[in-house]
């Protein structure tokens, strides 16, 4: 009987320290997401998402629109932490995440989330100028070895 009591409570003290421990990662997880801007982001794709939607369903009601992004956007990013949580635990640790949050509370940090959007928005544009570079030198290498005609 006392093993089985002290079984008990040692799964018990176990699952609530892990619940404990769990639910402190999900806070820093959510602290990062707020601080390095992707909160933000993930909002407006997940709207953009929502514009699409009434933009193919132009005959439902402005009403359920806003109704339907109000309710969605209540929980959007406690859904996404608990989806992404596992898979940042895999691979940072909470110290890790705490790290990253102290940088991204500092004056260039907190330039850096600001301007994120933006450096991705021109990088993609850069990227495909990029690729469009590498194609070009691929065709033209292809046609200087002759496996190509003009």
């Amino acid at each position: 009987m006392k093993t089985s009591i002290l079984t008990l409570l040692l799964a018990f003290v176990t699952t609530f320290s892990f619940s404990q421990e769990n639910n402190s990662y999900k806070t820093s997880l959510t602290k990062l997401i707020h601080v390095s801007g992707s909160e933000a982001a993930y909002k407006g794709a997940l709207n953009q998402m929502i514009s699409m939607f009434k933009q193919q369903q132009s005959n439902v009601p402005k009403a359920f629109w806003d109704e339907f992004t109000a309710e969605v956007n209540k929980d959007a990013i406690n859904q996404l932490v608990n989806l992404i949580l596992p898979i940042y635990q895999k691979h940072l640790t909470e110290a890790d995440l705490l790290g990253v949050i102290a940088f991204y509370e500092t004056p260039a940090g907190k330039k850096f989330a600001e301007k994120t959007p933006l450096i991705t928005q021109e990088s993609m544009v850069a990227g495909q100028e990029w690729g469009k570079q590498v194609g070009q030198k691929v065709v033209d290498k292809l046609k200087d070895k002759g496996y190509l005609k003009d």
